[in-house]
């Protein structure tokens, strides 16, 4: 479940989502991703540090730059993950506490 959060922090920052908008379009450059936001690089690096931690983002350098991507997979498991906490299931914590507050 820790790891879920720390995507789920990752995700609570504006900057952040939008560099996964623009990596939505394929693999960057961070000084493309620093340019389309207008943020600094040490700002672009703080905010794919975070991206990079959480695994929502792949990073690969190539010569002197490094280049980013979305984590597909990794995508594909948090998505499954919310679908799973807000659809109803047997053995759900819910089961633990329901009726309990019904008037009578």
């Amino acid at each position: 479940m820790e790891e879920k959060v720390e995507i789920f922090k990752a995700l609570s920052d504006k900057n952040r989502l939008m560099i996964l908008e623009m990596l939505s379009c394929g693999e960057m450059c961070a000084c493309d991703i620093m340019e389309g936001l207008e943020l600094t690089q040490p700002t672009i690096s703080h905010h794919m540090k975070i991206l990079q931690q959480s695994g929502l983002v792949n990073s690969q350098k190539k010569g002197k730059w490094v280049f980013y991507s979305i984590n597909t997979d990794n995508i594909k498991l948090i998505c499954e993950f919310i679908k799973n906490i807000t659809s109803y299931k047997d053995g759900c914590i819910c089961n633990k506490v329901k009726n309990k507050c019904i008037e009578e």
